[in-house]
C-alpha cells in the first residue's frame, strides 16, 4: 500500500529533528505509544480524554526503563494530527506499523480503555512489532477507576515483563519522562495524599489538560494541571505537564 506523501514528509521532520549522535548510537528497542481508544457504556464523551491521559501515563511508566527508549507522546500525537487521526484515537494495525517503521520504533503499542456503567475499568494493551506487523504480545488488567493510576502501572509492567525488555528498576513515582531517570520518593519529600476518589478525577482532569494543549489553548490546560494537582499532588504527570505549558511561548 503507498505511504501518502503528508505522512512521508511529517515523519522525515520528527526523525530530522532528532540528533543524529542519538539515531546512530543509541541501540536500545524503541517504544512508542498510540493513544488508546476509550469505550464507555455511559458518559462516553466524558471518558473521551483518557485516550491520551492512559498513553502519557504509559509513557511514563515504560519510560523509567533505562534499558528502552520511548517516544515522546506529543511527537505521535503530531503526526497523527497531521493525518487527521488524532481526534478519533482509532489506528489499525497496518497504519501503526507505518508510523513506526518511519519513526524507527521496534514496538508500537496500542490500547483499549473499556468503563462500564459500575466505573469497573478494563484496560488492554497489544504490542505490534514493526518489522513483522504481527501482534507479538497483548495484556490486560482490571479493577475500579478510582484505581486506574495503580492499572496504568501494573499493565505498563506487565507489557515490560511480556516483551522481554529490561526490567524496569524499583520505582515509586516517575516525575519525568522520554528515558530520564525516575526519582524515588521519600518519606521527607513525599507529597499530600490524594483526596478521596482524587486520583481518578485528577487523571481526568490531567487528560482534559493534555487535549486543550494538543490543541493549542495552553491556558485551558494550564488550569486544568493546577486543578488536577489539587485534587491529587501526587499525580507527577500533571506536574510535568504543567511546567512544559507554563514554559510553553506564547501563541
Amino acid at each position: 500500500m503507498p505511504r501518502p506523501p503528508r505522512l512521508l514528509a511529517a515523519a522525515a521532520l520528527l526523525v530530522l529533528a532528532a540528533p543524529a549522535h542519538a539515531q546512530s548510537s543509541d541501540r536500545r528497542p524503541t517504544v512508542a505509544v498510540l493513544p488508546f481508544e476509550v469505550s464507555a457504556l455511559k458518559d462516553r464523551a466524558d471518558f473521551e480524554p483518557l485516550n491520551r491521559g492512559v498513553a502519557e501515563m504509559m509513557v511514563s511508566t515504560l519510560a523509567a526503563n533505562p534499558g528502552v527508549r520511548v517516544i515522546e507522546r506529543e511527537r505521535i500525537q503530531k503526526l497523527l494530527d497531521e493525518q487527521t487521526l488524532g481526534a478519533s484515537g482509532r489506528v489499525d494495525a497496518e497504519t501503526a506499523v507505518r508510523i513506526g517503521k518511519l519513526l524507527g520504533v521496534h514496538h508500537m503499542l496500542t490500547g483499549l480503555v473499556m468503563v462500564d456503567t459500575k466505573r469497573q475499568v478494563r484496560m488492554t494493551a497489544r504490542s505490534i512489532n514493526t518489522e513483522t506487523g504481527v501482534i507479538e504480545y497483548a495484556e490486560s488488567v482490571s479493577g475500579k477507576a478510582d484505581d486506574l493510576l495503580t492499572l496504568i502501572d501494573q499493565l505498563g509492567n506487565k507489557v515490560n515483563t511480556g516483551l522481554k525488555l529490561p526490567p524496569i528498576p524499583f520505582r515509586v513515582n516517575t516525575p519525568t519522562g522520554g528515558g530520564e531517570a525516575a526519582q524515588t520518593r521519600t518519606a521527607s519529600n513525599a507529597p499530600a495524599a490524594a483526596k478521596p476518589g482524587g486520583s481518578f478525577r485528577a487523571m481526568m482532569l490531567m487528560s482534559r489538560g493534555l487535549e486543550k494543549q494538543d490543541r493549542g489553548d495552553t491556558q485551558g490546560a494550564i488550569a486544568l494541571y493546577k486543578n488536577a494537582l489539587q485534587e491529587d499532588p501526587g499525580l507527577d504527570r500533571a506536574r510535568v505537564r504543567l511546567a512544559s505549558a507554563e514554559r510553553a511561548p506564547a501563541p
